[in-house]
């Protein structure tokens, strides 16, 4: 796990000074620059551990971690699992001033209705991409990664992110999400043992830059991180498959137990700031869920295939959270994949 001790220079003035904040976040997801912005406008210390996969978040507060962090930033589906699991604290309209800021349809959310534990932070997608210097052929379709031509095999990295590697599998088979349909889980079990011989590595906070140091020549990736190996000259192409993809929300969650409860709803309402939002979107390279961000974007953030996919494309899909007999059926067979 990475730890950033940030703001360090503000504590040589202890007047100034109002408290810290810890905050659990994903992987480079944040600008430096906007994290300084905070700590100037404020005096709070910042100090921000990382997480790479939905999965590893949620098992390290359960471990013992609740009560240590101030804020998360969970995706939709583990937003409501913290809810249902008692993880979440709630704040009112009137301690977020800026609620108002968020796009209508990500306000009234099923994941956390009215918006009394979260706030948008980022929406994205999640695929492949692939270097077309290595691959000119066809890459419309998810077997790229589960039954790949033989110029990928053996140069493909795989996110290491359970959830999202079963739902692609789930779409590439044409079965639902969530299923019981122990013929159907049969089936996602076998594909994917299959297909593992062909990838090269599982790493999430890696998938961006093998793509670019040509250590994989495809990859499952979210969309921004596509951008970001396109932007540092890797020659690949975001793919919208035929049978669909993922789509999804992260947010930023107010913890049970925050130990600076105060500070976290400051910084809440400053990310709702239609500013500040383009500041993580033009880093990122993603979409905000907050009104007015537009006349700040980068244009190179505006025009990306990664966030403007062609007409015609068979529509993403969200996480769904599965009972826990479900749950319990996934990640046996999530764990006999990573064997």
């Amino acid at each position: 796990m990475k730890k950033l001790l940030l703001g360090t220079c503000l504590l040589a003035s202890p007047a100034f000074a109002q408290g810290e904040l810890k905050v659990y976040h994903w992987f480079e997801y944040i600008p430096q620059e906007l994290v300084d912005k905070f700590q100037a406008e404020t005096g709070i210390t910042v100090t921000i551990d990382t997480f790479d996969s939905n999965e590893s978040m949620l098992a390290s507060l359960k471990a013992g971690r609740l009560g240590q962090y101030d804020v998360a930033v969970p995706a939709d589906f583990m937003v409501g699992i913290m809810a249902n699991d008692g993880m979440l604290d709630s704040f009112t309209p009137e301690e977020m001033p800026n609620l108002g800021n968020i796009e209508p349809q990500w306000m009234d959310v099923p994941f956390d209705a009215g918006r009394k534990h979260s706030i948008p932070y980022q929406w994205g997608s999640t695929s492949f991409s692939v270097n077309r210097d290595v691959y000119q052929g066809d890459i419309s379709s998810l077997a790229t990664l589960f039954d790949p031509p033989a110029e990928l095999r053996g140069k493909i990295n795989v996110l290491d992110s359970q959830n999202e590697v079963l739902i692609l599998g789930s779409l590439y088979l044409g079965i639902p999400q969530c299923t019981q349909d122990r013929d159907q889980l049969r089936a996602l079990n076998d594909m994917l043992l299959a297909a593992k011989p062909h990838w090269a590595s599982f790493g999430s906070d890696i998938a961006k830059d093998v793509l670019v140091s040509g250590d994989a020549a495809a990859g499952m990736i979210y969309n921004g991180f596509s951008a970001k190996a396109r932007a540092e000259g890797a020659n690949v192409e975001y793919v919208y498959p035929k049978e669909g993809h993922v789509v999804w929300m992260d947010n930023v969650v107010l913890l049970k137990d925050a130990p600076n409860r105060d500070n976290a709803l400051k910084f809440m309402n400053f990310l709702l700031d239609p500013v500040n939002a383009a500041a993580v979107t033009n880093y990122a390279a993603y979409t905000a869920g907050v009104t007015g961000v537009a006349p700040y974007l980068d244009e190179a953030i505006k025009t990306s295939p990664e966030n403007n996919p062609p007409e015609g494309i068979t529509p993403g899909v969200f996480a769904q959270a599965c009972d826990e007999e479900t749950q319990k059926l996934y990640d046996a067979i999530w764990t006999n994949l990573k064997k």
